[in-house]
């Protein structure tokens, strides 16, 4: 177990696996490590809450993470370039070792997928969290990380839709997703019209600006 989840580690970081080291301490029943500190899982109605030592209930991303890859795309897409998604065909591969082709059962009755993928290729030390101007372009005004959809965000998260061309075996064919080749998948799920929105959608002008050629 040990060894797999050195293996997972090392293609989420994008290291060797030697190097991807993983402390271990033994914890009750009940706690958690996080950080080299014992915390426990303090359930009630409204769900389950990390509690540390001091008592306070932690809002830090590493403390509650527990995301393992379930797939990596793959593609001729290498380059960490933002425009000109809408053609590039991806495979996206599910792990062999976790997940059999039950996992995928009447996913080909829908035509479109929500992805949800780790930006693996950003360095931490690039993480936004505050303001920047969108692609670092300075006519356009400054926009918070929240407020935009670059990929140097916290936790590095991307969430894209594509086109489902077919499923074969445990490849899921697609168009459009804008995931560079070796990008870890967190998950996957159809994409229901009923989920779009109910409403006129309103964006400033800068965001048509930026999306223009992305597709």
């Amino acid at each position: 177990m040990l060894r797999r989840l050195q293996d997972r580690f090392g293609d989420l970081l994008d290291v060797p696996r030697e190097k991807a080291r993983l402390p271990v301490r033994r914890a009750a029943t009940g706690e958690l490590l996080v950080r080299d500190q014992v915390w426990s899982l303090d359930r009630d109605a409204a769900g389950t809450a990390l509690t540390g030592a001091d008592g306070g209930t932690d809002m830090t991303g590493d403390a509650i993470t527990d995301l393992v890859p379930i797939a990596q795309v793959h593609n001729e897409r290498r380059e960490l370039i933002d425009d000109n998604w809408g053609e590039v065909a991806s495979v996206i591969r599910l792990d062999a070792e976790r997940f059999t082709t039950d996992a995928l059962l009447s996913l080909d009755s829908f035509s479109h997928l929500e992805v949800v993928f780790h930006f693996h290729r950003v360095p931490l030390d690039k993480v936004q969290e505050g303001a920047r101007h969108p692609r670092n372009n300075p006519e356009w005004p400054l926009a918070g990380i929240f407020a935009q959809r670059g990929k140097n965000r916290p936790n590095r998260i991307g969430v894209s839709r594509c086109r489902l061309v077919k499923t074969d075996g445990l490849d899921l064919h697609v168009v459009g997703l804008d995931a560079v080749d070796g990008t870890p998948v967190l998950d996957i799920k159809p994409y229901l019209r009923q989920f779009g929105p109910r409403e006129e959608v309103v964006q400033p002008e800068w965001a048509d600006e930026l999306m223009r050629n992305y597709y």
